[in-house]
């Protein structure tokens, strides 16, 4: 059964535009992501399984680092671009840089090298308050990227022009600074709401503002958008952006990154996959999310949406009755979608039943007969009468102890 003959979508019944085709997704893990205060700078062999599993997802390209940052960070791009080239992986590759040509020469040494694209993500503070800090004003950030972009032409790369804090940039500034990349040769102009102030809203203006100042340059120039966590906003907002007209999203890992992370890629991809903007296979997402986290040595909270350890779990009578009863018809979209905005079955998860204080006698029978154990009514009634008598839900050591205590006192 389809899930459009279960519900009635209400999502779908908006005024704002509707994907015109698959968004494309940039994958920021390798760079922006371990930029976390919190997280381990993974190993080399970690890098490239991430790298093979972003491929294996259909991630569109992947940042791999900033080579300009020092030895170790060169040698690790410089390793994750051939072992791309050597296994040959369906996903193009992007490195940031400052417009400096220190930063940009590496990136450049490095598509020599190994013999195939890599595109320099080259960027540069926009907003008033930046302007302030570092005294900076325009004529000195246009001359520094026309250095930056003039540079990187001369040595082969493609460039996207990356102004950060762009969602608190003036039009007026950056007007100057997009026409002038667009004149030099830039491909690509990336909005960044590097500090994650932006809004739906903010995000729409932005969006409508870029895509004029493209279209009264006449050029072929596309659009990504790059977004922060720091409202709890980073999903919503990449979603609105690509239905705004950004061709390329930006997320990664889990959402990890600096302060309090940025767009979750995995968060993303679901909501994609749900209004019909991402036709790739997302079985590997929960293995991808999971070396991640192990990689960068941090932990997946249990709450954290359809990955989480609870993400379909229920403990609860009135919804484990109805999803038993839904699991009882052999329709698995069915027993996804009763009490879940989520088909666990797209993403390799499925519905679990537990047993706590606000368990039915049908969450003890389900778990018994689940787990390969007699559900005589007997038993049934007194583990739901111990487990009414807990604070918390049962864990499998509780159960094992409680069913093997019975069976000594029979």
């Amino acid at each position: 059964m389809q899930s459009k003959e279960l519900i009635y979508d209400w999502n779908i019944i908006h005024k704002i535009p509707r994907f015109k085709k698959t968004v494309e997704i940039c994958d920021e893990t390798l760079r922006d992501g371990i930029q976390s205060p919190s997280a381990k700078d993974p190993n080399i062999d970690e890098k490239c399984e991430l790298l093979a599993l972003m491929a294996e997802l259909s991630i569109t390209i992947a940042d791999i680092g900033l080579p300009g940052a020092g030895p170790r960070a060169y040698n690790d791009v410089l390793a994750l671009a051939s072992f791309a080239q050597k296994n040959k992986l369906a996903i193009k590759l992007n490195c940031a840089a400052r417009t400096l040509k220190a930063d940009i020469e590496p990136i450049a040494k490095i598509q020599e090298i190994v013999g195939i694209p890599i595109t320099a993500y080259c960027f540069l503070g926009a907003s008033p308050i930046r302007q302030i800090v570092e005294d900076w004003n325009l004529d000195k950030l246009k001359k520094t990227s026309e250095d930056a972009i003039v540079f990187a032409k001369k040595e082969q790369l493609s460039v996207a022009f990356v102004t950060e804090d762009t969602t608190r940039s003036s039009p007026e500034t950056l007007s100057t600074l997009f026409n002038h990349a667009i004149e030099l040769g830039a491909e690509r102009l990336v909005l960044c709401d590097t500090v994650g102030h932006a809004t739906p809203f903010g995000v729409k203006a932005l969006i409508d503002f870029a895509r004029d100042l493209i279209k009264r340059q006449k050029a072929q120039v596309y659009l990504d958008w790059h977004g922060h966590n720091d409202r709890g906003l980073a999903v919503a907002n990449a979603i609105f952006a690509a239905e705004y007209g950004c061709d390329r999203v930006h997320g990664t890992a889990l959402g990890i990154g600096e302060r309090v992370g940025n767009t979750a890629i995995d968060q993303l991809l679901v909501n994609l996959k749900l209004l019909n903007a991402y036709p790739h296979k997302l079985d590997a997402l929960p293995h991808y999310l999971k070396k991640a986290a192990q990689a960068a040595q941090l932990s997946i909270p249990y709450n954290y949406p359809v990955f989480g350890e609870d993400a379909f779990k229920t403990a609860t009578g009135v919804h484990a009755a109805a999803v038993i009863k839904a699991l009882k018809t052999g329709d698995r979209m069915l027993a996804d979608l009763v009490y879940s905005g989520v088909p666990a079955n797209w993403f390799g998860k499925s519905q679990v039943i537990e047993i706590g204080p606000m368990s039915g006698a049908s969450n003890v029978r389900h778990w018994l007969q689940n787990n390969g154990k007699k559900a005589d009514e007997h038993v049934v009634s007194a583990l739901l009468e111990f487990a009414k008598k807990q604070d918390r839900t049962l864990t499998l050591a509780d159960i094992e102890q409680f069913l093997a205590e019975a069976l000594n006192k029979a």
